[in-house]
């Protein structure tokens, strides 16, 4: 049985959409990865919203280590924080890297911070995005300049990734 809350959740959230499905649920973490994935009936209900064809892909934005491997173990995603100045949760990045899972990348640009940097948002996202086993990366911004830049910089990630595939 999938908890009343998970299941009204998901279809407001189709409804506002429009849609029939959900491409990607992520659960957010307090920093609890564990005991939220192993102890609480969150993940558990949207794989079977999953399965019902309600929701494509599911997964975890960790704050751990531990909590980010155990998510790509149980879903198709985790979402870890990694920039040039946090690179603590790169082992997560090298187990979806070799299982074929995804990864997204939060707080690609440090908070902001790297913006105030010669260079920075650019340089930034080329650091996150030649990353092999990251799939994305959630940027924001309030300055057209910078979307510009970060926009280039992600083109220039995907050509050179395309002209330097991975030895198979």
């Amino acid at each position: 049985m999938i908890p009343a809350h998970t299941r009204e959740s998901v279809e407001r959230s189709l409804r506002r959409l429009k849609t029939d499905y959900l491409d990607l649920v992520l659960i957010h973490s307090d920093g609890n990865d564990l005991e939220i994935l192993e102890h609480t009936d969150c993940l558990e209900s949207l794989m079977r919203l999953k399965e019902e064809g309600l929701i494509r892909a599911v997964g975890m934005s960790t704050k751990t280590v531990e909590g980010g491997k155990r998510a790509l173990a149980l879903s198709d995603i985790a979402m870890v924080t990694y920039n040039s100045s946090h690179t603590e949760e790169s082992p997560v990045i090298d187990l979806a890297q070799r299982t074929g899972k995804a990864i997204i990348v939060k707080k690609a640009l440090n908070s902001g911070h790297i913006a105030h940097e010669p260079g920075g948002n650019e340089l930034a996202l080329e650091f996150v995005l030649s990353k092999a086993g990251v799939s994305s990366a959630i940027v924001g911004t309030i300055n057209p300049a910078h979307l510009r830049s970060n926009a280039h910089a992600a083109a220039n990630c995907q050509a050179e990734s395309a002209s330097n595939p991975a030895p198979g």
